[in-house]
């Protein structure tokens, strides 16, 4: 018989206790308030769907991530939702009425069938928003922008900001003539920077040594973003086509209008590679100073609405809100408490506490009042009883 408690949670599953639950709700408000003033509606998407549309388009980053389980009514296979991005592409692309652009947001739990390794948590209270619809670099801006502002009315002031494009990898695959599978190996040799790994694979390719450099380089190709862009031009632009280098302009149009709003590095990385199976141009992360990961992330997915039948532009962002539980220092107090007897039939006893909530007070009924506790008593002129509030 095993000596584990029944009451362990599973492994990245956590309870949330008054304390935090309060700060939650108080962040989870002010995100949704900015979200509104930007002009982001509001969606609420189902927490599980038949798993062959919840994992259309995404790929098998999300299907590894994604808890499965069998529906009891269908006999089909359910999905829980590991990210709500798609699911607010296919509403944008399939439940909403046709416009040129169109601004959503959301928040909500999402379950991950496993744990980053990270200290992530499995049971992430996701906070995103998504803009559909245009693909200039001002909509990249706009998002970032927003994912900033969010962050920060969240309580974190002070970030980084990564940003990177698909492209200009993408660009030396092709140059190379890679297929899908020495695509994967590199990608992800790239995303770990394992150099030792990637000069043994690109040895073993024979490929042409520019381009064997070209790659490499990717991976000396992070830090302030106008340093690191130039230094780009330099080792990569022979070797990129129209595409490639449309990738390095946008980047660098995109990163000094996010270094004039932001108060914060900004810095470029074109070895950051993350969610490739669907992203489709420029990708961002914000990291935190007390957090050794992101604290937020996104980027460009404008092929994710074809397979609900619109294909166009679409970019976003998402967090964890509840990573942003540590930033918060502005902590609000709790209203004043009141304690009041717990007593039946007693119509002026319980005007006073209605009177008293509507004040704003916290007011408790309990037989245990404690001890020098702001708590209504009774005052009784010989006449009539009267509920008074006195320990203030």
């Amino acid at each position: 018989m095993s000596n584990q408690s029944p009451w362990i949670l599973p492994a990245g599953i956590d309870e949330v206790l008054p304390a935090q639950a309060r700060r939650i709700e108080r962040v989870r408000t002010r995100m949704l308030e900015t979200f509104d003033r930007w002009g982001y509606e509001l969606v609420v998407p189902p927490m599980v769907e038949f798993i062959d549309t919840l994992l259309v388009g995404t790929g098998e980053d999300l299907d590894l991530e994604t808890l499965k389980v069998t529906d009891g009514l269908s006999g089909r296979q359910l999905g829980v939702r590991a990210d709500m991005t798609p699911q607010v592409a296919r509403m944008d692309a399939h439940s909403l009425p046709s416009v040129d652009e169109r601004r959503l947001c959301y928040i909500g739990t999402v379950i991950r069938a496993k744990t980053d390794g990270l200290g992530g948590s499995r049971a992430p209270m996701q906070v995103g928003a998504e803009l559909f619809g245009s693909d200039g670099p001002e909509a990249d801006v706009e998002v970032i922008s927003l994912m900033t502002e969010a962050l920060a009315v969240g309580g974190c002031r002070q970030m980084t900001l990564d940003l990177g494009h698909v492209g200009v990898f993408r660009a030396l695959v092709r140059a190379a003539g890679l297929d899908e599978a020495r695509e994967d190996q590199l990608r992800d040799a790239l995303t770990r920077k394992a150099v030792p790994e990637i000069r043994q694979t690109l040895a073993g390719w024979s490929l042409e040594a520019s381009l064997v450099e070209a790659i490499e380089a990717l991976c000396d190709l992070h830090g302030p973003w106008q340093a690191t862009l130039e230094s780009a031009v330099q080792r990569l632009n022979g070797l990129l086509d129209a595409e490639g280098r449309a990738a390095l302009d946008r980047l660098a149009t995109v990163a000094e209008a996010i270094d004039a709003r932001v108060d914060g590095e900004v810095l470029v990385d074109l070895s950051e590679l993350h969610g490739y199976h669907y992203q489709t141009g420029l990708v961002y992360a914000a990291y935190s100073p007390r957090m050794g990961r992101e604290i937020a992330r996104g980027g460009r997915y404008d092929d994710i609405g074809q397979v609900f039948g619109r294909s166009r532009p679409a970019l976003g962002f998402s967090l964890d809100l509840r990573d942003l539980l540590g930033e918060d220092d502005d902590e609000a107090p709790a209203g004043p408490t009141v304690y009041a007897p717990a007593r039946l039939n007693d119509a002026a006893l319980d005007r006073a506490v209605a009177d008293l909530r509507g004040k704003g007070y916290r007011v408790i009924t309990t037989k245990s009042i404690p001890d020098g506790a702001a708590q209504l008593v009774a005052v009784d002129d010989g006449q009539t009883q009267t509920w008074q509030l006195t320990g203030e």
